[in-house]
């Protein structure tokens, strides 16, 4: 186990980023990382994230002029990515599978893709790998095995299935 010891909020988050990466058996890429860099530090102190229908907003965006259409969906795509890597919870809570997240955040950026090499275009392809790097910013025990089977079945999440098998030996089988 690392101590974080930088008073820069920056340095804390990439440390933090680097230790998960490590725990999921996960490398990104340095652009991937800044990314999610900068999305933590834009959403340290954002608790009005948590009263947005994300799939009314999306629904809304694509009613927008072409700059605010980008503005918009690129922040649903980052809030659906928050929800799903560091409050998977909420989606019980709001009577929706963490696939809901995970779709819309992947629509919003695919949308937002020029092609399919682009930074959204990316972030869509990886949007399940990211959620992974983000889950696993939070202890193995916060994923219990159901949500963990849920997770690798719906949207083949590898860290869900590292929590599963840490949890048996056997292997689990999707529906």
């Amino acid at each position: 186990m690392r101590v974080l010891t930088s008073n820069n909020a920056i340095l804390l988050w990439h440390d933090t980023l680097k230790c998960a990466e490590d725990r999921c058996s996960i490398s990104l890429n340095d652009e991937l990382e800044a990314y999610l860099v900068s999305l933590l530090m834009r959403y340290t102190n954002r608790p009005d994230v948590f009263k947005k229908v994300l799939a009314a907003a999306f629904l809304s965006a694509m009613q927008k002029s072409a700059a605010e259409r980008q503005v918009s969906l690129q922040s649903i795509g980052d809030e659906c990515l928050i929800f799903a890597g560091l409050f998977p919870r909420i989606a019980e809570k709001r009577n929706v599978k963490i696939g809901y997240f995970v779709d819309l955040g992947q629509s919003a950026y695919a949308t937002l893709s020029r092609q399919t090499n682009d930074l959204f275009g990316i972030l869509a392809f990886k949007f399940v790998t990211l959620m992974d790097v983000l889950q696993s910013i939070r202890p193995h025990a916060d994923l219990l095995p159901l949500e963990a089977y849920e997770q690798w079945n719906e949207v083949g999440s590898q860290y869900a299935l590292k929590i599963l098998r840490d949890c048996t030996r056997g292997m689990p089988i999707k529906r």
